[in-house]
This record gives structure tokens, sequence and C-alpha cells, in this order.
């Protein structure tokens, strides 16, 4: 748990979806007392608006003009639940078993390309880090939101990999799904974050990349909390 005379830091964590860095930016935060951020639930929550509205579906481009003017009806909080995990809330209602699901999944990427979508959630996440001692993670947290960050690690795993962890997830939250169907997903997904003209997905030239495929989750921590110590200089 970081001290109160320790010096607070942003913490910035980017890679390709399912990539295991949501759990670890969480697990970090709780490690060291800093208040996480998960900015991909942000995303998914303008997708579930977009979806609910009818301006995109699986399959089809968005309705850009429509989800445009839509942003200034869309407000996006974050709550605690009595077990101390974290909610997002979509204008005051709890989405956050909503937004993981397949359709959301399949949506997000072509919104998240949309410019205005992406000025607006960045300036949102901006607010939110204003008094640093955070753990956001996304695709472009250490190179547009947070350029500055004092630690940024870039996460990447085989697509194989990240199909076979997606997948367990949705199994295990009752969704009927297939693993080609995943695998899909994730490589849909990664060509879109990559080749979107706004704020890509790619590594800052100062992040620190770890390619999680074959560690277990006590060992990415246990790597994570080492280089938080040695960046904080607590080490």
């Amino acid at each position: 748990m970081n001290q109160p005379s320790e010096k607070k830091i942003i913490i910035a964590i980017d890679g390709f979806s399912s990539s295991g860095k949501s759990s670890m930016a969480r697990q970090l935060a709780k490690s060291i007392g800093y208040r996480y951020i998960d900015s991909g639930a942000m995303y998914r929550a303008v997708t579930l608006y977009a979806i609910e509205h009818g301006y995109v579906a699986p399959g089809r481009d968005p309705d850009v003009d429509a989800v445009e003017a839509s942003l200034p009806h869309i407000h996006i909080s974050f709550a605690i639940a009595p077990d101390g995990s974290q909610i997002t809330e979509l204008n005051g209602r709890n989405v956050e078993q909503q937004i993981r699901s397949m359709a959301v999944s399949q949506c997000v990427s072509p919104i998240a390309a949309i410019p205005q979508v992406r000025h607006a959630l960045v300036a949102m996440q901006q607010q939110l880090g204003r008094d640093k001692g955070i753990v956001m993670d996304g695709r472009d947290i250490g190179t547009t939101v947070f350029p500055e960050a004092e630690m940024k690690i870039y996460v990447n795993a085989s697509p194989q990999t990240r199909a076979q962890r997606r997948l367990a997830e949705l199994v295990e939250k009752g969704v009927a799904t297939s693993f080609e169907e995943v695998l899909a997903n994730v490589i849909s997904r990664d060509h879109i974050d990559r080749t979107r003209a706004e704020s890509p997905l790619r590594k800052a030239p100062d992040a620190i990349e770890l390619d999680n495929s074959t560690m277990s989750i006590a060992q990415q921590d246990a790597w994570l909390i080492d280089q938080y110590h040695r960046i904080a200089g607590l080490k």
C-alpha cells in the first residue's frame, strides 16, 4: 500500500484486447492504493448506448453522425460494488454486465475509431487523472491520454491465447459462443485498433513491453509490482 509521503504517479497500461491488461491494472491499483480507471469500459458504455439506440449493430457500420450527436447525452461514471469491484454506470444505470457482451465487443472498435468519441473520452480520462495516483488501461493511454505518464506498460499476447482467455470469461458469465467466433473478433479488433486514423494502438517509445502469453497471473502481477517499485524509486 502506498504511503502518504510517496509521490503519486500516473501508470498507463496499454495493449491488445483480452491481453489481461485490465486485470493486472486493477490488481496493481489495489496493491499500491491507487485509483483504477477502466478506459475500455468507457468506450464500451458509448457502444452500448449506440446499440440500444440503433446507431450500430454487429456487422453494420455505425451511424457516425448519430453517435456524435448523442455524446452530450452520454454520462459515464464509476461506482464501487459491495464486494469492492468497480461498476460502470451509463447515465446512472449499472451496465457492467451488458458492456461485456459479445454484441458490444463486436461493435466497440468501430465506435472507438470515431474521432469525436475519442476526443470526448480522452478529455474525460484526463480530468479523472488530474491529481495522479491512478492506474489506467486502454489502447492510447501512454501515447495520447497521458503521454507524460511516469510508468508506461505495453501488453501483448498471441491472438490464440487472448481468444482463449476471452472465451473463458464469456463461458463463466454464461454467454454462449465458440472459440472460432471469439478468435475472429480478437483479430478483427486488433486490425481496427492498429490501423485507425485516430490514436491507433501503438507502443509508446518509453513504454516497457510485456508479453504475458506464458505467464501466470501471479507472475505478471509480481513483475508489474517490481516495475512500479523501480520507477517510483522504492527499491
